[in-house]
């Protein structure tokens, strides 16, 4: 029997890759977190936060494939979309936790807010890094060369329609 050569990376632990998505994730939200108070100067806030979110989503997608999950190579288009499902989620909850504050405090200060959007960015990136390791980046361990072909016999010959036969 021949040994298969993998060119793939092996997939990181879960631990290995939440240490890596804290890293990559966190290092561009906490830059996000300063870009959305930027950009929220001369645009409204959510606008802000949708851009700033686009944006950053595309680039931790990016190194979430090459990085944290052990995939080796650039995100695919499906992963990106993927990745933007559950980016969108965490847009909304950072919006309400952002609407919230100002409900409860008519000018919240700087800190107060950096508090309150970092928190609710980190509490989206636990979902945010199970979907990714689980649904988007996760390997498909089940990639076993097919010993046999569940087909029927047909007068053109199983070899013919089955090369594993």
């Amino acid at each position: 029997m021949e040994t298969v050569r993998r060119s793939e990376r092996r997939a990181p632990g879960a631990a290995v890759a939440f240490a890596r998505f804290v890293a990559c994730g966190g290092g561009v939200g906490v830059a996000s977190s300063f870009a959305v108070a930027a950009v929220a100067e001369r645009l409204p806030w959510a606008l802000a936060n949708a851009l700033v979110t686009v944006v950053s989503t595309l680039l931790a997608t990016e190194l979430h494939a090459r990085f944290t999950f052990g995939a080796g190579g650039r995100a695919s288009w499906s992963q990106h979309v993927q990745s933007a499902g559950s980016a969108a989620g965490a847009y909304v909850v950072t919006c309400l936790a952002m609407a919230g504050l100002r409900y409860l405090a008519d000018e919240p200060g700087a800190v107060l807010e950096q508090t309150v959007y970092l928190s609710a960015s980190a509490l989206t990136g636990v979902a945010r890094f199970a979907v990714l390791r689980l649904v988007t980046f996760a390997r498909d361990r089940a990639k076993a060369p097919v010993a046999a072909c569940p087909m029927p016999a047909s007068p053109v010959g199983t070899a013919a329609l089955c090369p594993a036969a």
